[in-house]
């Protein structure tokens, strides 16, 4: 049975199994943890900690996108059998990494919805200043939603608190419904949040516009997609850097819109899960010989994605091995330029739009315009420019599911219901989730 407790700084921490969130009777009462302005503020940084889940942003989240699609590989001599799973695209209901991922998720979305369900009640908030508080957290709610979605498919929709022992039949919603509950919460945070470039690790306008411009796409809605990145990219509060690698190895960038703050003290595991054993990393993952080759010579991006370790290559785009403070990009601009030309091109807008789009990213990488122009071409050319681009930042797995070219493309994949992650055992299992159902297929 999960539980949220309230420890020390009053922010939520987990230990999770289940959908379910039950407060245990000796937690502290949410009325009585949030009296006060200072109390919802502890709260939203409470469900910011969150994204730094090991299961979240802080590992495995991160890495599953690559290693269930063709960026990374389970290699010889790793250990971990949850690992192995995901790389062959074989994976059981009762893989313990998919169920962390699951259980953090869940747990995210309860701590955000526990912290909305006060801010209405606090007496020395204006309304402004609860219209923020509550657009932080519905970003942070919808994000979750949506990465449970692209995962996991049909998902239950958690928009109230779970607290005691009610209501914990919890059927899966609709994709649709899913879907619907996010854009409503993205629409509230980008009309409540502020309009700033240089707030990174906080939701801002700018980041509900970028995460909406991503739901766009996802969904199919090429001109709501096209709305939103224009006018992130046409607004000038953010630019490419000059050089790719910067942005990784500056951090709260000018190309970057939001991440997840880690430190020494809230550190992932990223790096240490790439490194190899000589760079005292655990080497769980590398990187695909087919994705190496897909870099030409002149590309730039090559040297701030992958490093060698004498033949070993690794991915350095995380490479804080000793402290794990490396944050974790969530959205940048460089994403928003293809998002756009991907909606242009599927909804037969402008040739030479499209090619101006993927120009400013190739050329940034030191790469000449592209000669495709065909729509068809210019979509081959926008999934290769993503895969290289966007490179062990969690989107391969997910750009190839919501293009149907999973079967095509990734030789594991030979039945559609692989697309999606099995619901957990544990999940299943559950006495108090007796609604839950499995995915097809498992």
């Amino acid at each position: 049975m999960k539980r949220i407790a309230l420890i020390f700084s009053l922010a939520w921490m987990a230990s999770a199994c289940n959908v379910l969130d039950v407060e245990p009777q000796s937690a502290i009462p949410a009325s009585e943890a949030f009296k006060d302005k200072s109390g919802i503020e502890r709260g939203i940084l409470g469900a910011y900690s969150g994204l730094q889940s090991l299961s979240y942003y802080g590992r495995t989240y991160l890495i599953f996108s690559d290693l269930a699609g063709d960026n990374l590989v389970h290699p010889p001599n790793a250990t971990s059998t949850s690992y192995s799973e995901v790389d062959n695209n074989a994976i059981l209901p009762e893989n313990e990494s998919v169920d962390g991922m699951w259980s953090s998720i869940y747990d995210g979305i309860n701590v955000a919805n526990n912290v909305i369900a006060q801010v209405p009640n606090i007496p020395d908030m204006s309304q402004a200043e609860k219209d923020k508080a509550l657009g932080e957290l519905y970003f942070i709610r919808a994000l979750n939603h949506f990465n449970l979605l692209n995962y996991f498919g049909a998902i239950p929709i958690r928009s109230t608190p779970t607290i005691g022992v009610e209501n914990i039949n919890v059927p899966r919603d609709p994709v649709s419904e899913v879907y619907g509950q996010i854009v409503r919460d993205l629409e509230f945070a980008a009309l409540h949040l502020p309009v700033s470039s240089s707030i990174k690790i906080r939701a801002t306008k700018h980041a509900a516009l970028a995460l909406l411009a991503r739901v766009a796409l996802y969904q199919k809605d090429y001109p709501k997609a096209i709305e939103y990145t224009s006018s992130l990219i046409d607004g000038g509060e953010y630019e490419l850097m000059a050089a790719y690698g910067s942005i990784f190895s500056d951090e709260l960038t000018a190309e970057s819109i939001f991440e997840v703050d880690f430190t020494a003290l809230d550190r992932n595991r990223i790096a240490e899960y790439n490194f190899p054993l000589t760079l005292n990393g655990r080497r769980e993952v590398a990187p695909a010989d087919a994705l190496i080759g897909l870099y030409t010579p002149s590309d730039e991006r090559l040297a701030a994605t992958i490093a060698y370790a004498g033949t070993l290559p690794y991915v350095i785009k995380y490479d804080d091995l000793s402290t794990g403070s490396d944050n974790v990009i969530v959205l940048r601009l460089a994403e928003m330029y293809l998002i756009r030309a991907e909606a242009l091109a599927r909804s037969n807008g402008s040739i030479q739009a499209i090619k101006d789009d993927i120009n400013v990213i190739r050329n940034r990488a030191g790469l000449p315009n592209t000669l495709a122009n065909s729509y068809a071409d210019l979509l081959t050319v926008i999934e290769t420019e993503r895969r290289l681009e966007l490179a062990f930042e969690g989107h391969r797995w997910f750009d190839l599911v919501r293009t149907d070219r999973a079967l095509e493309v990734l030789p594991t994949v030979t039945n559609p219901n692989q697309t999606l992650f099995p619901i957990p055992l544990s999940e299943l299992l559950s006495n108090n989730n007796p609604g839950m159902t499995q995915n097809p297929g498992y």
